[in-house]
């Protein structure tokens, strides 16, 4: 019986999650020869502040840049 444990940095939708399970399991059955009823796939959502790389959280990484306010009065 196959078990597919998948992690996602961030979120994907339900659609998006129905999809990669159908097509892992239509590749376990394809390359493998496995039935498909016995294929389990579980996919884990790990939030972009609970995983790190490169000594930076993913959460910090992906954020946006802050852009200067044009109308913002400069500092002394």
């Amino acid at each position: 019986m196959p078990f597919v444990s998948i992690r996602l940095a961030g979120s994907a939708t339900r659609d998006q999650k129905a999809g990669i399970v159908a097509d892992v399991t239509a590749s376990l059955v394809t390359r493998l020869g496995k039935n498909p009823a016995a294929v389990q796939v579980v996919i884990e959502e790990i939030s972009t502040e609970n995983y790190g790389a490169g000594g930076q959280l993913l959460a910090d990484r992906d954020a946006p840049e802050p852009r200067e306010d044009a109308h913002a009065v400069p500092s002394q």
